[in-house]
């Protein structure tokens, strides 16, 4: 396991491939379940989009041929996935091995911001999102589509908290249990549109999710 200098995260030669190696194999059967959402978050994008934690390129099919996504993506092991994804869309690729904590892009130097299924995982939340706001442009925008934690009391909540600890260690601290509707309407931004969902997938503690777009 060895700590990336710039990104602070832990490139782990385990659960780095198998996560990569996940979200490729998996990567069909999460958009048949997200597709509604993402296509109203992600839909309509610019020609030039900054994504956090692209992954392996899942979220490439909404961007068209020629634009160009600046990628913030510190695992590794997703890098040569992600490259060859770009190429068959035909976006440009700008890959950056850096945390979504810390960008390293200008202030106020971009108009749109997307994530999916990264908010769970990144060890400080409110500090992405205060970097979203640092790197988009007034009126930017930033699109999401995150899991979150159940309401309390319900058994998807139980499940969740039970899971919790080897749902993280397993997916690179991911957690099952944040509010990140509070965080992302708390954030600063100018304007938030959310809306609440549920998934009804084998995977239950990733059931319950948010999608939506935050103004700069």
């Amino acid at each position: 396991m060895a700590m990336s200098p710039t990104t602070g995260f832990e490139v782990h030669g385990v659960r780095g491939r198998f996560n990569a190696t996940f979200f490729r194999l998996m990567g069909p059967y999460l958009e048949w379940n997200l597709r509604t959402h993402k296509r109203r978050a992600f839909g309509e994008l610019p020609e030039h989009v900054v994504e956090l934690g692209s992954g392996v390129g899942a979220n490439l099919r909404y961007l068209s041929a020629g634009a160009t996504l600046v990628a913030i993506e510190p695992n590794t092991h997703m890098h040569r996935g992600l490259q060859a994804a770009a190429e068959r869309r035909g976006v440009h690729l700008e890959l950056h091995d850096r945390g979504a904590e810390h960008t390293g892009l200008p202030d106020h130097s971009v108009d749109d911001v997307i994530s999916s299924l990264v908010l769970c995982s990144v060890s400080e939340p409110a500090e992405v999102l205060a970097e979203v706001r640092r790197i988009l442009r007034p009126g930017g925008t930033y699109h999401f589509v995150e899991h979150v934690a159940a309401p309390a009391g319900t058994p998807t909540r139980a499940l969740q908290r039970a899971f919790r600890r080897p749902w993280a260690w397993t997916f690179e601290g991911c957690s099952c249990e944040r509010d990140l509707e509070t965080l992302i309407r708390d954030a600063g931004f100018a304007s938030v549109e959310i809306e609440p969902y549920r998934l009804h997938t084998p995977f239950v503690p990733f059931n319950t999710h948010i999608a939506g777009t935050a103004r700069a």
